[in-house]
């Protein structure tokens, strides 16, 4: 699986803990950044992200920063972008199963590295579920954000 990933300063620590987690995996990884403890935007990094995903250049995108939720506000503001923000297992699988989540994002500053790992295997492991009652509310997702991007 191809996997695009982002961070900012808050979390570019535990983003050089998931790539070469994710690389053990069988992944192939498009790291979009940042490098650096020096204070960066999260939006500068959820985009390239969340475009990634949204064109099929890449399967999945994580995104990582301090709380996890800067991240997955602007990567939910890409058409075609389901971002969930996990910090525990159970969430992890759920948005898998029921809301077929493309992107993931996690709080640098609210997990360790250990239960990172376990969220992205779990994440990343987890398959759609595809029930009626599943796919019958990501249409309805999918209507609303089609009638808040039209131009």
């Amino acid at each position: 699986m191809k996997i695009a990933i982002g961070a900012d300063h808050g979390g570019y620590t535990l983003k050089d803990v998931i790539v070469p987690y994710l690389e053990s995996l069988g992944h192939e990884i498009e790291d979009l950044g940042c490098d650096c403890s020096q204070s960066v935007d999260y939006p500068d990094y959820a985009l390239p992200v969340a475009e990634r995903v949204a064109s099929g250049e890449a399967d999945r995108g994580i995104l990582i920063c301090g709380t996890g939720i800067g991240m997955s506000i602007a990567a939910n503001k890409v058409a075609g972008i389901r971002c969930a923000l996990v910090h525990d297992l159970f969430s992890a699988q759920a948005t898998r199963e029921h809301n077929d989540t493309n992107v993931l994002a996690m709080g640098e500053r609210v997990i360790g590295p250990g239960v990172a790992q376990e969220i992205v295997r779990i994440w990343l492991e987890t398959p759609f579920s595809s029930g009626e009652r599943h796919v019958s509310r990501l249409n309805k997702v999918n209507q609303i954000e089609a009638q808040y991007t039209r131009s």
